[in-house]
């Protein structure tokens, strides 16, 4: 936690060092990734645990709206991004957890949803959280396109999923606040390609 001994303005500006030193074509993997899955119409799929699940729900939202132009809101014609926060199903995910397993709450829900092509967008500070990689391990042998959002060292996520962004970084709110900026550029990214495009 570097805002234990930096001050507001060091850590400002530290956050903005890190900013620079992610490596962009990582970023731009993640936003055509996404853009082909909607070429494609197939789904796109978000997982995250606390702060990382936070993320997942803000990245949904965002893409579920943010790629329209407000006139587009009701023209049916407009093709969308198919895209599901699955850290959202609050009901699904405590029956799973307190029956089977919290390692379960995600790839169970893959079980009943996902189909080869689609996009699991896995977001892990740690990159060891179990009920992460159970669910990209599953993605992974049944013809899904997997992606790595870590931080730290990437831990077991990092090598397991198919395309990766990291943030190497050993300090979990940057990490998750690093994420989020990145998911905005890709937003921004993807509302250039298919509102205005």
């Amino acid at each position: 936690m570097l805002g234990v001994t930096l001050g507001a303005r060091a850590f400002m500006e530290r956050a903005g060092q890190e900013l620079l030193r992610l490596d962009t074509a990582e970023l731009e993997a993640l936003a055509d990734a996404i853009h082909d899955c909607y070429l494609r119409r197939r789904t796109v799929y978000l997982i995250g645990n606390g702060g990382s699940g936070s993320n997942a729900s803000h990245f949904c939202e965002d893409l579920g709206k943010g790629t329209l132009r407000r006139r587009d809101f009701d023209d049916d014609a407009k093709r969308r991004i198919r895209v599901l926060s699955l850290t959202d199903n609050t009901a699904y995910i405590l029956a799973w957890g307190n029956d089977e397993g919290f390692d379960r709450v995600f790839v169970e829900q893959l079980k009943n949803l996902a189909e080869p092509g689609d996009l699991l967008v896995a977001i892990s500070g740690s990159g060891n959280s179990k009920n992460i990689l159970k669910a990209v391990e599953w993605a992974n042998r049944n013809s899904m396109t997997t992606f790595g959002c870590t931080g730290f060292d990437g831990g077991q996520l990092r090598s397991l999923a198919q395309k990766g962004l990291h943030v190497p970084l050993d300090d979990m709110g940057l990490v998750e606040s690093i994420h989020l900026v990145a998911f905005h550029w890709v937003l921004d990214d993807l509302h250039r390609r298919i509102a205005l495009g």
